[in-house]
């Protein structure tokens, strides 16, 4: 079967735009095998995810593609980008002493259902070494010292520079990020906030939870921003619990919801299923 490539399209919405995308594809013997599109009524913007194969001889390169694809572009006041769907992004993970997200992750990559090369993992602590490394992984420990944190985070970006990492995930990663940081990881970073976003912030949120007789907990995975946890979201989670359930199976059942939210943004983000709309996100499914 020929390998597939996505094209993600975004612009003002007008007539004829999903006409010209389609005949562009067609007339370079491009066969369409999935497209979702979405009208933000709001604002009259457009959006736009098309998977395609190449149906004939004829069909270019991505590049030329591309390349081709820029009158159309220009004609709607588009901005787009075509992927190549087989090659996996390279991803690099934050952790700290909870390993729940990482584990999950790292079931994910090893069964071949996230489509990615994790490069790394980085921590201010050294708990999940073994288990990364026996996994064949680099392990980072890059611990935090007093009034270093700068030089800390410096290495980490070396880290991404290094490895042309193209998504950093933070699987409860307990460290706020600088200003600085968030900017050179902006739209390429995620992070597992282990709350129902935007209750219960801070230390203990299962705690907190219980302590005010909350019917739902859950989870929140959202891109990193300057704003603490502010960051458009990309999925969230529930479940139900009652006055019978105490903090700790509380948190038993919210690091379940988390590890899945976690996997879902992240196997969305590198199939390039999120496309940014300001401060939210369009999430095609």
């Amino acid at each position: 079967m020929p390998q597939p490539y996505i094209l993600l399209v975004q612009c003002p919405d007008r007539r004829g735009v999903v006409a010209a995308v389609a005949g562009y594809l067609a007339d370079h013997e491009a066969s369409i095998v999935e497209s979702n599109h979405f009208n933000d009524s709001l604002h009259d913007e457009f959006f736009m995810r098309v998977v395609f194969r190449r149906d004939g001889d004829g069909m270019p390169d991505l590049a030329t593609l591309e390349a081709g694809f820029a009158p159309i572009a220009a004609r709607f006041a588009m901005t787009f980008s075509f992927h190549d769907a087989a090659v996996k992004p390279k991803v690099l993970i934050a952790v700290s002493k909870f390993g729940h997200c990482l584990y999950d992750l790292l079931h994910r990559w090893r069964a071949g259902l996230l489509p990615v090369e994790i490069v790394a993992v980085v921590s201010n602590h050294d708990d999940m070494r073994s288990f990364v490394e026996w996994n064949g992984l680099p392990y980072h420990h890059l611990p935090i010292a007093k009034g270093a944190k700068a030089e800390q985070e410096a290495k980490i970006l070396n880290l991404v520079d290094a490895h042309a990492v193209d998504l950093v995930v933070l699987a409860r990663y307990m460290q706020i990020l600088s200003p600085e940081m968030c900017a050179r990881l902006s739209g390429r970073c995620i992070n597992i906030h282990h709350s129902f976003l935007p209750s219960f912030k801070g230390a203990k949120p299962y705690h907190q939870a219980h302590a005010r007789g909350v019917k739902i907990i859950g989870a929140t995975a959202h891109y990193v921003t300057t704003d603490l946890d502010e960051g458009p979201i990309i999925e969230q989670d529930v479940a139900r619990v009652s006055h019978k359930h105490t903090p700790e199976e509380m948190v038993v059942m919210g690091q379940d919801i988390e590890c899945r939210v976690l996997g879902r943004a992240v196997t969305w983000h590198v199939e390039r299923r999120v496309v940014m709309n300001s401060g939210r996100t369009v999430v095609f499914g």
